[in-house]
């Protein structure tokens, strides 16, 4: 059993409940300028930085507009400006049951709890705010304030450096998507743990790279010894 001190969650899907929540607005942004995308095209993006996503998906259909700053940069405007009207204001918005209370136990246990996300400073400050965080949380790192968000290891980097963490084998990265467990694996964690409550389920998850799967984030407890 590795010596965890530090544990890097995301957020929408893994300890924010979201029932395809941020799909549905991204879908709503590419619906927006002319680009019909399926919620499990959305999916597909899920984790990755929300201006890098948008790229995606217009290549994706050819268009040339994925080259275009300008317009991406339009358009992922639109789709912060949505997701913290929704994040302030729609009573579906609550955690991932159990999170609060793991993030207790954790830090109870000197256990470091950091949260990082594909969202930008301002949708996660307006989460965190919104379910009471910044009393049980140590730090959080958004995509927008680090030169590569997922799948490259940098927000888990930053996370190890606003706490004081050296090795990244005394990190565990928990995530629901394809990237969050990349991020992991890139970083070199100790433990990369899959929830599969999230975006996407156990058999795509148990596809790519991932130390553990859980059901919950209760299911984390035991895996860095604290049950």
């Amino acid at each position: 059993m590795k010596d965890i001190q530090l544990v890097v969650f995301d957020m929408a899907g893994t300890t924010v409940y979201d029932n395809r929540f941020v799909h549905k607005v991204l879908q709503d942004t590419m619906s927006a300028y002319g680009v019909d995308i399926t919620l499990e095209e959305a999916n597909d993006v899920m984790g990755i930085p929300k201006p890098m996503a948008i790229r995606q998906l217009f290549a994706r259909y050819e268009d040339k507009r994925s080259l275009d700053h300008a317009i991406v940069s339009e358009m992922h405007h639109s789709f912060v400006g949505a997701m913290i009207e929704f994040y302030a204001n729609s009573p579906e918005v609550k955690e991932q049951e159990g999170a609060s209370g793991v993030f207790k136990l954790l830090r109870a246990n000197d256990i470091k709890v950091v949260l990082d996300t594909g969202f930008d400073r301002k949708t996660a400050d307006t989460i965190i705010q919104r379910l009471q965080w910044a009393e049980l949380i140590d730090a959080s790192v958004t995509s927008d304030e680090v030169d590569n968000g997922r799948p490259h290891p940098d927000m888990i980097f930053k996370a190890m450096q606003l706490t004081g963490i050296d090795h990244a084998q005394n990190v565990a990265k928990v995530g629901d998507t394809k990237s969050d467990m990349e991020e992991g694996k890139n970083a070199g964690c100790g433990y990369v743990v899959g929830v599969t409550n999230g975006a996407y389920d156990r058999r795509v998850l148990a596809a790519g790279y991932h130390t553990h799967l859980v059901e919950n984030l209760y299911g984390l407890i035991p895996i860095i010894g604290l049950n």
